[in-house]
């Protein structure tokens, strides 16, 4: 297969991840969250992952110095810290009652925008390496199912129709697909290896930032032990990664 058949079957199965949002209208909220923040510190585990055993490692290799990578890598993390502080985007993962219009029109928009550069990050991946493009997907998924769950319950709970939330949603979705069609596009016309450090700096900040506190905000040892085991469980599959596909 080649490298645009990955990219395109990539960034269309993640287009179509949004459609799982729907299975949370079978969840109370109570469920919804017992099942949320287990995902989502697996979910912070794969993102570090992809970020520390895949795309740094390569993207040291394949561009001139370590002083270029990690300008590129705080760049992607000063983008999402950018979006953040003028959207204030918040998945709400924690407590989806707490969110109500107007905030789901912004969660909408820092959603697609989000999903533009997953884009943008997964296919620079795939355009140095297919293997380094599936882990990086991988990752991505990681993250993506979780955050379409809590984005979705969002939507119905801040007075959306189910239909209209769903739609809206999968239109989001399509953002990856663009980013990844874009990303192909432009390395036809000029390097994108930079693309890969400051993919890496994107989902360090949303592990770091975004879903690593939410998972912090519990006092019960029990449950904290749950995310720790699924954290690690999220580094531990991405090391397996690295280690079987290298």
């Amino acid at each position: 297969m080649t490298t645009f058949l990955w990219i395109l079957s990539g960034g269309v199965l993640m287009s179509v991840i949004a459609l799982v949002g729907s299975s949370t209208l079978l969840f109370s909220d109570q469920t919804l969250r017992r099942l949320l923040l287990p995902l989502v510190a697996f979910a912070a585990g794969s993102l570090l992952g992809g970020a520390f055993f895949h795309m740094l490692p390569t993207a040291l290799g394949e561009m001139g110095g370590p002083t270029e990578v990690f300008t590129w890598l705080l760049g992607g993390f000063l983008i999402f810290f950018v979006i953040e502080q003028f959207l204030h985007w918040h998945h709400c993962h924690r407590d989806v009652a707490e969110c109500r219009e107007p905030l789901t029109y912004l969660i909408l928009l820092g959603d697609g925008l989000h999903n533009f550069m997953g884009g943008l990050a997964v296919a620079s991946a795939f355009l140095v390496d297919v293997r380094l493009g599936i882990t990086t997907w991988v990752a991505a998924a990681a993250h993506e199912v979780p955050q379409e769950l809590g984005d979705f319950a969002v939507l119905v709970h801040g007075g959306w129709s189910k239909g209209r939330a769903l739609f809206f949603n999968l239109l989001s979705g399509l953002a990856f697909l663009a980013g990844s069609l874009v990303a192909y596009g432009a390395s036809r016309q000029l390097d994108v290896d930079f693309l890969l450090p400051l993919a890496a700096g994107n989902f360090i900040y949303i592990a770091a930032s975004d879903l690593v506190p939410e998972v912090n905000r519990n006092d019960s040892i029990r449950h904290n032990l749950l995310h720790l085991a699924a954290f690690s469980a999220g580094l531990g599959l991405l090391l397996a990664l690295r280690v079987g596909l290298h």
